[in-house]
């Protein structure tokens, strides 16, 4: 194992990384990289960079790395439906989209109630295909990551898109600032975590579990993890069920009984982080500035 690379916690950890393999820097110049998503079809990533209001794309097979879209409306959280289409939440747009094969972009959702959302953060698509997102203040507390404003809504929630009717319906609101979220493989549970802890000092810093009822609505939510260094963020299942999570000193994982069992050591605050590649076994890594990667020995879920 690297040694400069990872930190051994649990003994299983080790079958999960590889002995000679390192984390890879791909490409640095961001002021905030967030939201990857891996496109199989094209074997390229796209992802945020979000105050300079602009996403990037990062292709595999010459390693260039070129603008995706600017401006972006400051997004952030991205993902890919089933139909392998780019889903974005956007802080300045106060929405989220969609961005159609032939380049257009359609508004999923920008409101509840008559109410613009504060500034929606992650999103991911079940394979129903509704769409569920985390909507915190980020996007509104300044300039620097969207427009300063009000909250119309009143609190930081999470909601749920009925991908018929369109309808939104808010799923959890006992959150302070619900920010990365993901399903288990099955689809039977959805960690969600809060990052409270950037406006509270003994705020929350965890992620919390939900039964996902019917498929449509959310039981429980007892903390599964508590950060150790600094913040959950973003993160992603692989196949088995663990947590690969954001932190402020790399990339956490954990088994699915809450077990902390090793890191990836990234030089920067990490914010999020998906798999990709042909089977699912590289993990790319949003740091501060930069991109990175490691290939690892499990594969993401399949989210699409």
């Amino acid at each position: 194992m690297a040694a400069s690379d990872y930190l051994l916690l649990d003994p299983r950890f080790k079958p999960l990384v590889g002995g000679n393999v390192h984390v890879e820097k791909l490409w640095t110049g961001c002021r905030w990289a967030e939201g990857p998503a891996w496109f199989g079809a094209g074997r390229h990533l796209v992802w945020s960079d979000i105050p300079n209001d602009r996403m990037l794309r990062w292709d595999a097979c010459n390693g260039q790395v070129s603008v995706f879209r600017q401006s972006a409306n400051n997004s952030n959280g991205n993902t890919i439906d089933r139909q392998g289409r780019l889903v974005t939440a956007e802080h300045r747009g106060r929405r989220i989209t969609r961005t159609e094969h032939d380049g257009t972009i359609t508004v999923v959702a920008d409101r509840r109630e008559g109410k613009r959302f504060n500034s929606p953060n992650d999103v991911v698509v079940k394979s129903d295909g509704s769409i569920w997102f985390t909507d915190p203040a980020y996007g509104i507390d300044s300039d620097y990551e969207g427009e300063r404003a009000e909250s119309e809504i009143g609190g930081c929630h999470v909601y749920r898109v009925d991908p018929h009717s369109g309808e939104v319906t808010q799923v959890a609101d006992d959150f302070e600032r619900p920010n990365g979220l993901a399903f288990s493989p099955d689809e039977t549970k959805l960690y969600v975590s809060d990052t409270g802890a950037t406006h509270r000092e003994d705020g929350p810093r965890h992620i919390r579990v939900f039964d996902v009822v019917d498929g449509r609505t959310l039981r429980g939510g007892a903390v599964f993890a508590t950060s150790s260094a600094g913040l959950f963020d973003g993160f992603r299942c692989d196949e088995n069920g663990r947590i690969w999570t954001s932190a402020g000193d790399g990339v956490h994982c954990f088994e699915p009984d809450g077990t902390l069992i090793g890191k990836i050591r990234i030089p920067e605050t990490v914010a999020n982080v998906c798999f990709g590649e042909l089977h699912r076994n590289r993990l790319f890594i949003c740091g501060t500035t930069s991109l990175y990667a490691v290939h690892v020995k499990v594969r993401g879920a399949k989210t699409y």
